[in-house]
């Protein structure tokens, strides 16, 4: 049976959920079947997918195919570095501990508040008048 030859994670935010496979190559991520510069057109987005691999210092040592949908732009990101950290955490017990210490393990688990009969939105009560 042949040795597998990528890494496989999944990563979530919100809603988003995103299934992450990190193979050795030269640093190409593409998300969705386009390339990362295609999806995010916004830095700060970019460099929230980039975080684990900065962490780590790992950024020309892997190629990133990632699936995602759910969710928005920011979640979906948040998705992928997730996914991308947890697959990393697997390959050295280094790596493990250094994306532990940035938080980049664990999943954020803030979500929106269901909406409750007699408000307008979650927390947003209808105006309040005397008389």
């Amino acid at each position: 049976m042949a040795k597998k030859e990528y890494i496989y994670a999944t990563g979530k935010r919100k809603s988003s959920i995103a299934r992450v496979k990190i193979i050795p190559g030269t640093g190409k991520i593409t998300i969705n079947k386009k390339d990362i510069d295609e999806v995010y057109n916004l830095d700060t987005l970019k460099a929230i997918v980039l975080k684990p691999f900065k962490a780590v210092n790992m950024m020309e040592k892997y190629d990133v195919v990632a699936t995602v949908n759910g969710g928005g732009f920011s979640g979906q990101a948040g998705a992928i570095a997730h996914g991308i950290a947890k697959a990393l955490a697997t390959t050295d017990p280094d790596v493990h501990i250094t994306l532990k210490r940035n938080g980049l393990l664990t999943r954020d688990s803030r979500v929106k508040e269901r909406r409750k009969y007699g408000l307008k939105k979650a927390r947003k009560a209808p105006q309040f008048s005397k008389r």
